[in-house]
């Protein structure tokens, strides 16, 4: 019944995150250099990591916040 429970934890997604920005050094590179559609291939990776279970809005705002070198 709980099976679609969203993942709503910053601390949780904030590691999925780092472990996916950490396993893709060349995207980060480009991300940074300008490439900002690269964000979609990143939140895509947390989306697979998570099984699709993070919370999409607080994913994108620390996965913003993480691209940007701003934690």
């Amino acid at each position: 019944m709980f099976q679609h429970l969203q993942i709503a934890d910053p601390v949780e997604i904030g590691k999925m995150i780092d472990k996916v920005i950490s396993e893709n050094p060349k995207q980060l590179e480009q991300y940074r250099g300008g490439k900002t559609k690269l964000q979609g291939f990143f939140a895509g990776q947390v989306m697979k990591l998570s099984k699709g279970k993070a919370n999409p809005g607080l994913l994108n705002k620390i996965l913003l916040e993480k691209l940007n070198g701003q934690s």
